[in-house]
C-alpha cells in the first residue's frame, strides 16, 4: 500500500538546455530538503546534443558546420547513455522524485518510464514496445524515445524524450544513443500528421500519475515555478 502522494507539473514550454538543467539541480536539492513534493517538468529545447556520461564521441558525426548551420549546442552531462538528439517538437521530461516513496529500483523505474510513454503513444494509435538489449521505446525497429536518468540519494534527475513532431533530419547529426543499424522516428511520421504537444503531455502526466501512485497532480504556473526555484 503506497502513501498518498503528491506531484507538481511544470509545462514549461521552450527552454534552453543549460537553463534547464540549472532548474533540475535546484529542484533536486528542494526535494532533498522535503521543501516540495515529487516533480515532473515536461518542456522542449532549443536544438541540442547531449552526450551522456558513457558517451563514445564518436557517435557525435556532425561537422562543425552542420552544427553552426543548425544551431546545434553541445552538452557533456552526468546521466546514463550516450548521444542524443533534443529540439523543438520533442517532448523533453524531467522527473525529480523520490524513488523510496515509490520502488527503491532504478531497473524498474527506467521500466515504468518506458511504460508511461508507450500507454502515451497508444492513445493515438501508435503501438510502442521495448527491446531487450535498449533502453527506450521504439515502434517495430524505429526508436521513438529515449531516456537517460541519473539517481542520487535515490531521487531522480534527467528522464526521456518523446518525439513527436521532432524534425527527424537533427538526427543526422548523431549515431542515436550509440546504435547504428536502427532509425528513428515521430508520433507525427507514424500518423503522418502533427499533434497538439499540450495534448500529449497531457496524457504523459495522467500516465506518469497511474503508474507512479500520485493521489494529486497540482499543475503549476511558470510564475510559481520561478517563485520555487529562486
Amino acid at each position: 500500500m503506497f502513501m498518498d502522494k503528491d506531484l507538481f507539473y511544470f509545462n514549461l514550454g521552450l527552454v534552453d538546455y543549460k537553463s534547464a538543467w540549472d532548474y533540475q539541480k535546484k529542484i533536486f536539492d528542494l526535494r532533498y530538503q522535503k521543501k516540495i513534493p515529487d516533480v515532473l517538468m515536461l518542456l522542449e529545447h532549443n536544438h541540442t546534443y547531449t552526450l551522456g556520461k558513457v558517451a563514445d564521441r564518436k557517435n557525435l558525426v556532425s561537422s562543425n558546420k552542420f552544427l553552426s548551420e543548425n544551431k546545434i549546442e553541445v552538452f557533456e552531462i552526468d546521466r546514463g547513455g550516450d548521444v542524443t538528439y533534443h529540439g523543438p517538437g520533442q517532448i523533453v521530461g524531467y522527473p525529480i522524485i523520490q524513488l523510496q516513496d515509490w520502488e527503491k529500483d532504478t531497473h524498474k523505474y527506467l521500466r515504468a518510464l518506458e511504460q508511461v510513454i508507450i500507454n502515451t503513444i497508444a492513445e493515438f494509435g501508435i503501438s510502442g514496445s521495448r527491446k531487450e538489449k535498449y533502453t527506450g521505446v521504439w515502434v517495430d525497429e524505429k526508436k521513438i524515445a529515449a531516456i537517460g536518468i541519473k539517481v542520487s540519494r535515490w531521487i531522480t534527475m534527467h528522464g526521456f524524450a518523446l518525439n513527436v513532431n521532432t524534425d527527424l533530419n537533427m538526427f543526422k547529426g548523431i549515431i542515436p544513443c550509440g546504435i547504428s543499424d536502427k532509425e528513428v522516428t515521430s508520433m507525427q511520421k507514424e500518423i503522418s500528421k502533427p499533434l497538439n504537444l499540450n495534448e500529449v503531455k497531457e496524457k504523459l502526466v495522467y500516465h506518469f500519475q497511474k503508474i507512479f501512485y500520485y493521489t494529486n497532480v497540482f499543475e503549476k504556473s511558470e510564475e510559481e515555478f520561478v517563485n520555487i526555484i529562486q
